[in-house]
């Protein structure tokens, strides 16, 4: 029987708080020992044994074997880095950097310290979605041709919208079906994007580069076509699908709309815990996780792309994103 593993969580935040809890209640092979956060009085409202105010002396932990980064998306290369020099393996959450450059920072530090380094692109480990996935790579529905992939949030308010980053809806909302287009048409490449963005839902906050919603067409060098469509504004409720059309047939990954606070949980809580009873598999094996340093860097050079062709109004070839 492998023993638990022991994770210190950087960020108790929202999507925090559900893996504080995942580790130390759902995972028998897990076990939370410390958390970090910089907010007084965060890191205490877990059953943890240890709380820390600065996230360093969480991966200097020798108690620590591996960090779960649920921190604020500029903050997660710098903390890759670190932990992983620290001999820590790493989970990350999505995104893993912002920049080309950080995530080769990031990849390179997890490789030469042998550390497992897995990002949280949890729609990889939703039943739907793997299913499909499985039946394309079984090559059930042929070669894929016509993809789709779709994020729309349950609303936003005035007073988040006026915090919110510019790009965030590339960065840290569609990066997820940036990852899942490439991942349902595999051993394919995207080679071109052409973006369109705008704030519909709230348009006065578009001076300050708020952006709700967008689409974006992707075109791979296997001949095939994706949209990635994403807004910040469903009435009906957190909505998630994804289609694959192929020389052969079609695949369809959905599930109900969630209305309810927490909704992004409600409906993929599931793959949120899979996720990492993956990462712990795969490091106790000595394995490398299947979603990977390298798979995060291609979904934000589509993510860069996105921008710069948002910025430009013209398709973007990925060889030409700047770092």
């Amino acid at each position: 029987m492998p023993f638990p593993l022991s994770f210190g969580l950087i960020g108790a935040g929202w999507i925090g708080s559900f893996h504080a809890e995942t580790l130390a209640r759902r995972l028998p092979h897990a076990r939370l020992v410390a958390v970090a956060d910089p907010v007084p009085g965060a890191a205490q409202r877990f059953c943890a044994p240890k709380s820390y105010h600065d996230p360093m002396e969480l991966i200097a932990d020798p108690a620590v074997e591996a960090v779960a980064i649920s921190s604020p998306a500029a903050t997660h290369a710098d903390l890759v880095v670190a932990a992983a020099r620290a001999g820590k393996h790493v989970f990350c959450e999505k995104p893993m950097a912002l920049t080309l450059e950080d995530a080769d920072r990031a990849i390179e530090a997890a490789r030469t310290a042998g550390v497992a380094l897995q990002v949280g692109f949890n729609r990889r480990f939703a039943t739907d979605f793997a299913a499909m996935h499985a039946r394309i790579a079984d090559g059930a529905i042929g070669t894929p041709q016509l993809l789709r992939s779709l994020t729309r949030d349950p609303g936003i308010s005035a007073e988040v919208a006026a915090r919110v980053k510019p790009w965030t809806i590339f960065n840290e909302t569609l990066i997820h079906d940036f990852d899942t287009l490439c991942w349902l048409n595999p051993g394919a490449r995207v080679i071109q994007v052409f973006a369109q963005a705008d704030a519909l839902v709230r348009p006065q906050f578009r001076d300050r580069g708020f952006l709700d919603t967008s689409v974006v067409q992707l075109r791979f060098d296997n001949g095939a076509f994706a949209v990635a469509e994403a807004s910040f504004q469903a009435v009906y409720g957190y909505d998630v699908r994804g289609e694959v059309f192929g020389s052969g047939g079609v695949l369809l990954a959905g599930r109900e709309p969630q209305q309810a606070a927490g909704a992004n949980i409600e409906l993929f809580g599931d793959a949120y815990v899979a996720q990492f009873a993956h990462f712990v598999d795969s490091v106790q094996a000595g394995t490398e996780p299947s979603v990977t340093g390298a798979d995060a860097r291609v979904a934000l050079e589509i993510a860069l792309a996105a921008r710069e062709s948002v910025e430009t109004g013209t398709p973007v070839v990925l060889d030409r994103v700047l770092q």
